[in-house]
């Protein structure tokens, strides 16, 4: 498969032929940096994790030449980060047993362009390799520019594809921004519950970070411990570990939907849901 980076790479962690690997994928993390896909495509990996008949694919669209520095890590230039974060994510890989790990080498410039449209062909070859059922890849409403490259360029290869090649389910998740503010309604909520070593041990594999000063291993499991806890008010615990995630699956099926004002109508529900608790209180209703 030929991507738009000659420096593109995949890693088969079982070694097998790399047509054969993607095509036997059935859910495909697409993340925009280095250990996105641990943190919040975490539920896909449970699903594929030591099964028979599912397989977890990985995709990394940038370069990690931008990666947060410190410690041991503090003089590396961005060519040595870059290495090292490939690695990284390649060893995250081999622990999760992902099917198949997809680095495609953007800087993050590329992926934030809205002119630049390799990243979403490059996408498209691998939706068609691999035929997945189920994408997670980044919330709309996530904060950080890449992600939000990252999603778009995601929704946007999947239009382009036959109605029929199209995923089951595509799912934004929880990064730079989380997602309890969506109604609950809206959220797609991923129990994770049961499984803290394996997220912590994938989590912990991003060491260039976590040296740096960023504790996103204590943070990620942190915040999907919170979701358990807030997610009901009225009942006990149902999980310990729950990730939310934003259904994008409409707008793959209807390529007339507009993705911002997509996204804007959760805003705006939230929006009306917390005038109208304040409104029924002040007596206004």
């Amino acid at each position: 498969m030929q991507f738009h980076n000659s420096t593109a790479k995949i890693y088969v962690p079982d070694g097998k032929p790399v047509a054969a690997a993607l095509k036997r994928v059935t859910h495909l993390g697409i993340g925009a940096h280095q250990d996105d896909l641990e943190f919040m495509a975490f539920h896909g990996i449970l699903k594929c994790h030591a099964s028979k008949s599912k397989w977890f694919g990985g995709v990394t669209c940038t370069n990690g030449a931008g990666s947060a520095r410190a410690g041991k890590y503090k003089k590396f230039t961005d060519k040595q980060m870059m290495g090292v974060r490939r690695k990284e994510q390649d060893k995250a890989a081999k622990l999760g047993g992902y099917g198949a790990m997809i680095q495609l080498d953007y800087p993050s410039s590329a992926v934030k362009s809205a002119t630049d449209h390799s990243l979403k062909d490059d996408l498209k070859k691998i939706f068609a390799a691999t035929k997945a059922e189920a994408v997670y890849t980044h919330n709309l409403a996530d904060k950080h520019d890449t992600h939000i490259g990252v999603v778009v360029a995601v929704i946007q290869a999947l239009r382009e594809l036959p109605k029929s090649s199209r995923p089951q389910q595509v799912i934004g998740c929880e990064v730079w921004r989380n997602l309890d503010w969506l109604a609950d309604a809206k959220k797609v909520v991923m129990d994770v519950s049961g499984h803290d070593k394996l997220a912590a041990k994938l989590n912990g594999m991003f060491d260039s970070q976590i040296a740096g000063g960023k504790r996103y291993d204590l943070a990620t499991l942190g915040r999907r411990s919170a979701n358990a806890t807030f997610f009901d008010s009225h009942s006990t615990d149902q999980a310990t570990q729950v990730i939310f995630g934003m259904d994008l699956t409409p707008l793959i099926q209807d390529s007339s939907l507009d993705i911002a004002d997509f996204a804007a109508s959760f805003i705006q529900e939230f929006r009306d849901d917390v005038k109208t608790k304040l409104n029924q209180r002040l007596g206004k209703i």
